[in-house]
């Protein structure tokens, strides 16, 4: 085995063993073991562990890194460059889950490498240009750009490390519904989110047919309502009219009248 062969190797090793256990808790002794070799070969490549550790946490920064960047820069429209670039992360997860763990652990003191956080403000700086870009268009201020990109990166991030585990459901769906809650907004949500454009119009069709449906069966109620409310207006007043006497009798006097005192008195 080459040198360059043997250092492929302890890296591989060192990659597994400290996903597995974290820096503190993998060995010297024990990367030498598991790749056949003896410790003064780990020391003559890397130092000792800590160098080891240090190579692999800049090769799976720089390699999610990348990924991101290229998803961001690979679409035109902005919604696109979000769905592309939560895909990418989940891909990364689900392809290299090792690397990932590596990742969201925390660096070591001593090693002076990247550690999940300096990713995520790496990742950052790139969101925000894009969100500049989006924030100029729609005329916002985009000195709130900064803390929007921490807000989105955020969010990404922590569902990649919930996904990590559970891993369901499957990474385009996570990914449609991250960008759901991202671009829609709670008011917004669709009910049905999806990373096919085709399949979102469709959607859009569907729940506009379903509103205006909605909308027609709340206006026939309304009508409904308005008629009853009309019918019942009308017969109060009828039965109102049906309570007044329509031919009241005329008033008693309390003396009699003079026909009928001539009446009395009249001579056969």
């Amino acid at each position: 085995m080459t040198g360059k062969e043997r250092r492929e190797q302890l890296l591989d090793i060192g990659r597994t063993l400290f996903a597995e256990r974290g820096l503190d808790g993998t060995s010297v002794e024990e990367i030498a073991a598991k790749a056949g070799v003896s410790k003064p070969v780990v020391y003559e490549h890397f130092g000792g562990k800590e160098g080891l550790y240090a190579v692999v946490v800049d090769r799976e920064f720089e390699r999610l890194l990348g990924l991101v960047i290229e998803a961001l820069n690979s679409a035109v429209h902005y919604r696109g460059k979000l769905e592309k670039a939560a895909l990418a992360l989940l891909e990364y997860i689900e392809t290299n889950p090792e690397g990932f763990r590596i990742l969201v652990r925390d660096s070591h003191g001593g090693t002076g490498t990247g550690s999940f956080a300096s990713l995520l403000s790496e990742i950052a700086g790139e969101v925000e240009y894009v969100m500049e870009q989006e924030f100029d268009r729609r005329d916002y201020d985009d000195k709130y750009a900064p803390m929007y990109a921490q807000m989105l990166v955020g969010m990404v991030a922590l569902t990649g490390q919930w996904w990590l585990e559970v891993r369901k459901p499957k990474r385009e769906e996570v990914a449609a519904h991250m960008v759901n809650l991202a671009w829609n907004g709670l008011s917004g949500l669709e009910a049905r989110p999806s990373l096919d454009p085709k399949r979102r119009r469709k959607e859009q069709e569907r729940l506009k047919q379903r509103q205006e449906k909605a909308a027609a069966k709340a206006e026939k109620a309304e009508e409904k309502a308005a008629a009853k409310a009309e019918k019942a207006r009308r017969k109060g007043k009828d039965e109102d009219a049906a309570d007044v006497d329509p031919d009241p009798a005329p008033p008693l006097h309390s003396e009699e009248s003079p026909h009928a005192e001539t009446s009395v008195h009249e001579t056969p």
